[in-house]
């Protein structure tokens, strides 16, 4: 299938998501040619608010593939990827994106993720949500463990 036929997939699943009752978002891993998983938004149907498509489908893919390395696929979504799904398909090693509609485009539907993208531009103490660092918990000594252990799996 060519990037625009899958692409145009996704967009597909997006509309059936809507007549189910999901949000409207689809979203397709594909490897060599091959569609590995394909979801829509279920936020709502899940009551979990990181059920985006893009995160069920890199999940659905992980789970297929056995891996989380991800990095020889390609993503196809409705839409270009929220600040979350965005940092997934970094943290999967995902290295190729395609997208139809923009996150204008989402925002004028309702969705709009301005507020985050602003957020993260601001350290931690700056921001709405309250972040408060507390350092005598010793949580960097866990790195240092990371660090020296002989039977980690980086990622």
């Amino acid at each position: 299938m060519e990037n625009k036929d899958l692409l145009t997939k996704a967009v597909k699943l997006a509309e059936e998501g809507i007549k189910n009752g999901a949000g409207p978002f689809g979203a397709i891993v594909v490897l060599n040619g091959e569609i590995i998983s394909e979801a829509v938004n279920l936020v709502v149907h899940l009551n979990d608010a990181t059920a985006h498509a893009e995160i069920v489908a890199i999940r659905q893919a992980g789970k297929l593939l056995r891996t989380h390395n991800l990095s020889g696929c390609v993503l196809y979504s409705s839409c270009e990827p929220c600040p979350m799904c965005l940092g997934a398909i970094y943290w999967s090693g995902i290295k190729t994106v395609y997208f139809a509609a923009d996150r204008k485009d989402a925002a004028d539907a309702g969705f709009s993720d301005k507020y985050i993208y602003d957020e993260l531009s601001l350290s931690p103490e700056k921001r709405h949500i309250g972040f408060n660092r507390i350092t005598e918990v010793n949580g960097v000594e866990v790195f240092r463990i990371w660090n020296l252990s002989e039977n980690k799996i980086p990622y």
